[in-house]
Formats: structure tokens, C-alpha cells, sequence
């Protein structure tokens, strides 16, 4: 697996659902992490607290951050990052929420040569 030609470049896909029991408390955690980001101009925070005062799924985007989850994994170095939140619909006896279908689908796809692109 160390050949030249493998990619030393890993793209990880990491999907949750996160149920919220407290909004309050996930807004009002968010607040307090903007106020002490004090790298962050005014007019930023500005909005970004107006965003996660309106809508917990921001407010949770603020607070989940792809940095922190491999920030002590030896060996590595974070590229890009990029992540979202919504609100959704859940169901988790629906089949579209069959998350290793979803693996199933990729691995037909690698074994029929697909190719897979990072970026």
C-alpha cells in the first residue's frame, strides 16, 4: 500500500443525527463559544450570533468542528474540512436511513472500477 502511486491523501465521510433535547442549552453553548473567539470580527459575530439564536442546526454547526476530531491523531495533517447542518425528518426504521446501504452502494461502485475523486 506504499507504492508511488497510492495517494497519501485519505478522504474521511463521517454522517451523524443528532436528536436536541435542549436548544437552549446548544444556543446558548454556541453563544458562549463566538464570545470567545477573539479572532472573529464584529460584523462576523454579529451575524453568526443572530444565525445561531434562530436556528439550532447552526448553532450546532458552530459547535461541531472537523478540526477537533483529528486534531490528535499522529501521523496526520487536516487538508480541508468542510461540514453543514439542517434539520431533518427522521425515521430510523425508514430504509433511507439505512446508513450501511450506503457503504454497500460504494463498494459495487470501487469494484467496478469507478473512479473517485478528492477535492
Amino acid at each position: 500500500m506504499s507504492t508511488p502511486e497510492t495517494s497519501r491523501f485519505v478522504r474521511l465521510r463521517v454522517e451523524l443525527v443528532l436528536e436536541v433535547e435542549d436548544a437552549d442549552a446548544v444556543t446558548k453553548r454556541a453563544l458562549q463559544r463566538l464570545a470567545g473567539d477573539t479572532e472573529m470580527p464584529d460584523e462576523e459575530r454579529t451575524h453568526a450570533e443572530g444565525a445561531v439564536t434562530e436556528d439550532t442546526a447552526e448553532a450546532i454547526a458552530y459547535l461541531v468542528d472537523p478540526f477537533d476530531l483529528v486534531d490528535e491523531v499522529p501521523g496526520i495533517e487536516l487538508q480541508q474540512a468542510s461540514w453543514s447542518s439542517e434539520r431533518i425528518d427522521y425515521d430510523p426504521d425508514a430504509p433511507d436511513w439505512d446508513l450501511d446501504d450506503d457503504d454497500a452502494e460504494e463498494d459495487e461502485e470501487d469494484e467496478e472500477g469507478e473512479e473517485r475523486g478528492i477535492g
